[in-house]
């Protein structure tokens, strides 16, 4: 059906509309989305929608932009096409765009710029092929994906359309080639040590929430961990004292734990709370705050959307990947709802301040968003 509709479509329009696609993640790049604080990039999206003519533009209180693309037929779920707007890098960032030959580099713009203007790309490759969807087609540009975010935007998103929707198409803006289709359970803790502290020398002796917490990191990095189903984790942030010279009183880590199936999850988890009840004591108190726990949910690799998935790919003349991995799909994943996270082109060094994109790809990356 995909290859079918293919041959039909005159792609005569294609380049320039790809050229327009890396103008417009320029564009939306420049504009600074970290976590929490998406409002002004969401405001230009919302801007944009409009341009375009989508229905129903609005921004909700998480900043969260939705526009829908009518479908022609009435009464039946129709699919969302997502891409989130947040990005890892603080407001003040440097997000100066270089050019060479057919890489653009900035901050942020394959992560996930090049996949918000993958939207815009797909409603005007739809008007200028001249299709109109069979069902509603909802335009979601989700917030808070990154770091603590915990997917919340996405969350706020599925649960408003959830009773409007039967799939999910989610966009990430580097990963070309590839077809997301199970989402890994995460789960993250924020770990702290207290104790009395003192002076370094006058007190010497005394536990340190510093010293406390290196022990805990130590045997963190001793346990087992499963290649099958696959479970990993690091710590990512340690932070804490007052000075070179004090005994320290409070001290923290953030670890980030992972695996494809939620047991094997928990059952880590289990291992690390267990380290710390051994390390706890009268003089040393540790507290855990959970700051993240996304869920995990998968559709089968022979499910028709991942099937379509890969036409569509394979249309374009790549052969597609199937991958596993912690994205907004995890959440209508989760739900039941049948997902798949793609791409718009390749790039490197994400979440980096040379981030980049290649550019020749992009018409590929929007020709398969169109067919699928």
């Amino acid at each position: 059906m995909i290859e079918k509709l293919d041959q039909t479509i005159e792609w005569t329009w294609l380049t320039d509309l790809a050229v327009w696609t890396v103008e417009q993640a320029v564009a939306i790049q420049q504009i600074p989305a970290p976590t929490f604080a998406e409002r002004a990039r969401a405001e230009h999206v919302a801007a944009s929608f409009r341009t375009l003519d989508l229905q129903n533009v609005e921004i909700d209180d998480l900043y969260n932009v939705y526009g829908l693309l009518p479908g022609s037929s009435n009464g039946q779920p129709g699919v969302m096409v997502s891409a989130h707007t947040d990005t890892v890098f603080p407001a003040e960032t440097d997000l100066k765009i270089q050019r060479d030959a057919n890489l653009v580099y900035g901050a942020g713009l394959g992560d996930n710029s090049i996949g918000v203007a993958g939207l815009l790309a797909l409603v005007s490759g739809l008007r200028r092929a001249g299709i109109t969807p069979k069902r509603d087609v909802w335009i979601v540009a989700p917030t808070r994906e990154e770091g603590l975010g915990d997917l919340g935007g996405m969350r706020a998103v599925f649960k408003r359309l959830k009773s409007s929707v039967n799939s999910v198409i989610n966009v990430e803006g580097l990963a070309l080639g590839h077809v997301y289709h199970a989402g890994i359970a995460v789960r993250r803790l924020k770990i702290t040590a207290r104790t009395a502290g003192g002076h370094s020398w006058l007190h010497f002796g005394r536990p340190s929430a510093i010293h406390s917490l290196m022990q805990l990191g130590a045997q963190i990095t001793t346990l087992p961990t499963l290649q099958s189903p696959r479970t990993t984790y690091n710590i990512g942030m340690i932070e804490g004292g007052q000075s070179i010279n004090s005994i320290a009183t409070s001290a923290s880590l953030w670890l980030d734990m992972r695996s494809e199936e939620r047991g094997a999850l928990a059952v880590f988890e289990q291992r690390v709370r267990r380290e710390i009840a051994n390390l706890s004591s009268a003089d040393v108190e540790f507290s855990i705050e959970v700051v993240g726990d996304r869920p995990a949910g998968q559709i089968a690799q022979d499910h028709p959307l991942v099937k379509r998935a890969l036409a569509a790919l394979q249309c374009v003349g790549l052969r597609g990947a199937l991958e596993t991995g912690s994205t907004d799909g995890n959440v209508p994943l989760s739900e039941g709802c049948p997902a798949v996270t793609i791409g718009i082109t390749y790039g490197g060094n994400a979440h980096r301040l040379d981030e980049y994109v290649e550019v020749s790809p992009v018409a590929s990356g929007i020709r398969q968003l169109i067919l699928l």
